[in-house]
């Protein structure tokens, strides 16, 4: 049975999956380093599927979504030097299953297409995937399996930075969900409006996109701050932290016949 690494880079954090078919035998967060390179990136890797009693020698393959593109081409390098070309990026040439139904399919980030196949796959009809990530992504799949679009909002760490940088005597606060509206400090009330605003601002996104669809549509909440906000949302359906990467092992998957 395969054993597959399925690697989702983002821009603040990378998550890493390893599968044995289709079953997920552990999964790890780390901070991104932009100017990583493919022998530091194989040690990483190496330590955490360690962590597992796993070498890197018994991975089959791997694929890998980046919106780092420097990154990209170094876990290119990686899959030729370690694991012997045996694995993919994420991009038009592979198949996934799913008509794109933008403008330019280009445009569509490898992470936020691997959300939508995840999602389409385990809803099997209309879906809003909401990733909460460096940027919020929103991706909306029609009840055929075809990429409409979404929208792309600045992420929470992204607004708390702007907010202690911008505003002298604001500190930059850790997150919490907030025990009451009314904060009875400066770092509770940004808390508070952190947490309930993103919150409102998610509900009222998902409910248009309901709207412009007209007909129901199931909304699963990603990311490494899904937890924090989507227990405040009422629009939101359901949390999966795995979605990114299961859509990864799902595109590997279609791509099978095609792969080393």
């Amino acid at each position: 049975m395969t054993v597959l690494l399925a690697v989702d880079v983002g821009n603040t954090q990378t998550h890493l999956g390893l599968y044995e078919g289709e079953r997920l035998l552990d999964h790890w967060r780390f901070a991104t380093v932009r100017e990583a390179t493919a022998d530091e990136l194989a040690t990483v890797v190496v330590d955490m599927i360690g962590l597992r009693g796993i070498e890197l020698g018994a991975v089959d393959a791997a694929i890998v979504s980046s919106v780092v593109p420097t990154l990209a081409a170094e876990y290119e390098q990686l899959i030729r030097r370690y694991l012997g070309g045996a694995g993919a990026l994420v991009g038009p040439h592979l198949r996934t299953g799913m008509p794109i139904r933008i403008d330019n399919p280009h445009e569509l980030g490898a992470d936020r297409l691997a959300n939508a196949v995840a999602a389409y796959e385990r809803c099997g009809g209309a879906c809003i995937a909401v990733d909460f990530g460096t940027a919020i992504n929103y991706d909306v799949v029609s009840a055929t399996g075809e990429y409409l679009g979404g929208v792309i909002a600045p992420g929470i760490e992204v607004s708390l930075e702007a907010l202690s940088q911008r505003a002298a005597r604001l500190p930059k606060v850790d997150l919490a969900v907030p025990k009451r509206a009314i904060g009875k400090s400066t770092r509770e009330a940004i808390q508070v409006g952190v947490v309930f605003g993103y919150a409102g601002s998610v509900d009222a996104i998902v409910a248009r996109l309901r709207e412009e669809l007209g007909e129901e549509a199931t909304a699963i909440a990603t990311g490494g701050f899904a937890h924090l906000i989507a227990p405040n949302c009422e629009q939101l359906d359901e949390v999966d932290e795995l979605l990114t990467l299961d859509g990864l092992r799902l595109i590997w998957e279609r791509n099978r016949d095609g792969a080393p």
